[in-house]
């Protein structure tokens, strides 16, 4: 579809949230053209006056001219070189595909790229970007349009923004490294690098409330105002000093990366110093890049950022700002979705061996109606004292884990699959779905249903 670059052209339209169905009708000059598709539009090939690539989903939207102000035009500055960035762009896509199309102008990015040279002379209706740098929020505000940012790296940046709940990733690491019986964590990334210190912050704050040791890496030198390229490449530059602190760290221990690169890097390492992972070092990455894990020996366990929805969000609140409603005060946060575990943390780092065999037959047995009394049988020592040496180490009771376990896997299943409630809590090893939605709300704060609405809202 040839287009010719023009003043008054308004294409491609913003990502809105997935539980609102937008119902305020746009102002007659932003309505659709009946075009039922939206574009994505190559801005800087359209600058330049040469063909423009667009979206061919239907000959229709093809062979329909734009006119001036027809669909809301956005811009998307979020890159597509990593897996959190396609995320966050699918999810744009399906707020789009779900509701009135856009005209997206939309080039290939890397993260911590300058702003692209025709953004100067871009004009539209909103954007959504990463903005990591002065220079792009600088760029960004000069367009005076409404924006949404998904990283709010910036002290003070005036900007409405979606973002993860890194409290809540936390808290769900924590509890992933107590349910295998850690006491000690250890914690490495960026120095200075926005998000790594956030994390780590929480990180330490999470270990000392549950009263366990949290060691920290400190690079040799820190770098001032390097952006995330930088320190990763950086990173590998210090592998020798990253080693020395690996060896001197004790054993067991569950380590979390800032990211799955620095998370690759560290199992690299421990390949070289002759650490064994999980028996020595369990390695927990955050973003769970697919490819990056996969390709990490052992392939690496990560934390499953809900991308998808915060893109989706973002959409849904920048569709509201282009129609002039106020956006919220505060950031919208959303919470990680779980843990991928693989072989790097695939590990039960408990000394006691009855207990550590109980911890795995409940993982086994849980969902086939395992009952508190089978767990004793299995083991010759009296309950009284099988309870108190599992508390300690796990710190829940026999029945509180396997509840635990049971209620996992439900919301696995109820992500995951189209089964319906009375089959997922059979699934799961309950006799009676009523029982089954009563205590998934008291445990989840929510019922079944609603738990797969939003889950799969997001997905």
């Amino acid at each position: 579809m040839a287009e010719k670059s023009s003043s008054n052209h308004r294409s491609q339209r913003p990502p809105a949230q997935a539980s609102c169905v937008l119902k305020t009708p746009l102002p007659r000059s932003r309505r659709s053209n009946g075009v039922g598709n939206s574009e994505i539009r190559n801005p800087k090939s359209e600058i330049s006056g040469s063909r423009l690539l667009t979206s061919t989903a239907t000959k229709k939207s093809k062979a329909v001219s734009r006119c001036p102000h027809s669909i809301p035009r956005v811009a998307l500055l979020v890159e597509s070189a990593r897996a959190y960035g396609r995320g966050l762009l699918q999810g744009i896509a399906h707020y789009v595909r779900d509701h009135a199309p856009w005209s997206m102008d939309y080039q290939e990015r890397e993260l911590n790229d300058p702003p692209p040279s025709w953004l100067a002379r871009w004009q539209g209706d909103g954007i959504i970007a990463r903005v990591e740098t002065p220079a792009m929020a600088q760029a960004i505000k000069r367009l005076r349009v409404p924006a949404v940012d998904l990283i709010y790296c910036l002290p003070g940046l005036d900007m409405p923004s979606v973002r993860t709940d890194e409290p809540a990733v936390i808290r769900m690491v924590m509890e992933y490294w107590q349910q295998r019986g850690f006491r000690q964590v250890a914690y490495c990334g960026f120095d200075g690098l926005y998000y790594s210190e956030l994390r780590k912050k929480l990180y330490q704050q999470a270990a000392a409330k549950a009263g366990m040791t949290c060691h920290l890496y400190h690079a040799p030198h820190r770098l001032a105002h390097a952006l995330t390229r930088r320190m990763e490449q950086e990173g590998m530059a210090q592998a020798a000093h990253l080693g020395r602190w690996l060896r001197s760290l004790p054993k067991p221990i569950a380590l979390l990366a800032c990211n799955d690169v620095r998370a690759q890097q560290v199992l690299s390492v421990c390949r070289s110093e002759g650490i064994s992972v999980p028996d020595e070092i369990a390695v927990l990455g955050i973003d769970n890049d697919e490819v990056l894990c996969d390709l990490c020996d052992p392939p690496l366990s990560s934390v499953l950022l809900n991308a998808r929805q915060i893109g989706y969000e973002a959409a849904r609140l920048l569709e509201g700002m282009m129609r002039h409603r106020k956006p919220p005060a505060k950031p919208i946060y959303l919470g990680p979705v779980k843990i991928i575990t693989r072989r790097s943390t695939d590990v039960l780092a408990i000394d006691d061996p009855q207990v550590a065999a109980i911890l795995r037959l409940i993982r086994e047995r849980a969902c086939e109606g395992l009952k508190v009394e089978e767990l004793i049988r299995s083991v010759p020592v009296s309950r009284t004292l099988l309870e108190r040496r599992f508390t300690r180490h796990v710190g829940r009771s026999l029945k509180q884990e396997i509840l635990r376990v049971q209620i996992e896997r439900a919301k696995t299943l109820l992500h995951e699959t189209d089964f319906s409630i009375s089959a997922v809590a059979e699934q799961c090893g309950f006799k009676y779905v009523e029982y089954f939605n009563g205590l998934f709300h008291e445990r989840v704060g929510q019922t079944p249903r609603r738990y797969r609405q939003q889950r799969q809202a997001g997905a």
